[in-house]
């Protein structure tokens, strides 16, 4: 049996490429702020996630955001305590 393969192309777009290098630039230059605080950003993680946030709001090629697993919300049985006399 063959192998399936899987399906080519790329991952992220020109324009997010484009983002990420220009946040990249003005956090070595200092001059990348983050958004509600407004303090500046020294991370190069920090600085790529706000380059493919400008990409996703300007509309360029780039995969969704994984949001935040949920846990199911278990059901707590009530407990039945026997009472001691």
């Amino acid at each position: 049996m063959a192998a399936k393969k899987k399906k080519g192309g790329r991952k992220y777009g020109q324009s997010a490429q484009r983002k990420v290098e220009g946040a990249m630039k003005a956090r070595k230059k200092g001059t990348l702020k983050s958004g509600r605080s407004g303090r500046k950003v020294k991370s190069k993680k920090q600085a790529i996630a706000i380059g493919l946030s400008e990409a996703r709001a300007a509309g360029g090629k780039v995969p969704k955001k994984k949001g935040a697993k949920k846990r199911k919300a278990s059901k707590r049985k009530g407990s039945k305590r026997k009472k001691s006399s």
